[in-house]
């Protein structure tokens, strides 16, 4: 494949993580995952909610989130295993636990 044609998203997404994070292995989030969370975030949760939750870090089967206000983080203790399942169909990634942060 010559250097001026395009590749995609994925296989440059791979490339990009396998750099930043050289010693990824089984706990490394895969990157389709990873853009299927980053990238499908509204789909997958919701206009609402994602007015006020926003993806930040995928390791591995951890995501972390970042809400606007605390009352969020509440609401997302009762909404985790509708997110969580919504994740997976919506974006392939299998999400084990959700690690809320409450943004300044």
């Amino acid at each position: 494949m010559a250097r001026d044609e395009p590749i995609k998203l994925g296989d440059s997404l791979g490339q990009v993580v396998r750099s930043l994070r050289p010693e990824s292995g089984p706990a490394a989030a895969p990157a389709a995952a990873m853009g299927g969370v980053f990238g499908r975030w509204e789909e997958a949760v919701g206009a609402a909610l994602a007015q006020h939750v926003q993806p930040v870090k995928l390791d591995g089967s951890t995501l972390v989130v970042r809400v606007d206000d605390p009352a969020w983080a509440t609401q997302l203790k009762f909404l985790e295993s509708t997110l969580k399942q919504r994740l997976l169909e919506v974006a392939g990634a299998t999400i084990d636990r959700i690690e809320v942060r409450v943004a300044r």
